[in-house]
């Protein structure tokens, strides 16, 4: 059954993205002033600074995300609150050599890796777990909602 924080997140994303984005930008710069002490909880849940690169712009494109770890990975999913596309963040993650993640005061450059099958099933699970709004969204949306892994990277 459908989540009403989930259909709630779905309404406001497909009609009042721009609202939306505003919220982001808010909660990214709190998060980043603060170096990670404040804007790090989201629906009550903790979230993380992802910096991409647009893959067209050539621009810095930050946007926070559900924390989920399996062990010292983290699981990011590309739910775009249900809507019927993929979000451009997760597209220019997996254009990126490499992106920056910061949780809490921590910080350090990732590679992302799209997981398919029995991976997919358990990284959906532990997101899931987290978040179970992402079942909403899947359930609101003819799309499969991609996920991949943000592995530490060696440098940056």
């Amino acid at each position: 059954m459908a989540s009403l924080t989930g259909r709630a997140a779905n309404f406001m994303s497909k009609h009042f993205p721009k609202l939306v984005a505003k919220g982001t930008h808010s909660q990214v710069a709190q998060f980043k002033e603060s170096n990670g002490a404040k804007g790090n909880k989201m629906f009550g849940k903790p979230v993380f600074l992802l910096e991409t690169v647009g893959r067209k712009s050539g621009e810095p494109r930050p946007v926070m995300l559900m924390l989920v770890r399996r062990a010292d990975d983290l699981v990011v999913v590309g739910s775009n609150g249900g809507n019927p596309v993929t979000p451009n963040w997760y597209k220019n993650l997996l254009a990126a050599e490499q992106t920056e993640v910061q949780v809490g005061p921590d910080r350090w450059w990732t590679i992302a890796r799209e997981v398919e099958g029995a991976e997919f099933d358990e990284c959906w699970a532990l997101a899931a777990k987290a978040y179970p709004d992402f079942n909403t969204y899947q359930q609101l949306t003819d799309r499969k909602i991609p996920v991949a892994v943000l592995e530490r990277a060696t440098a940056g």
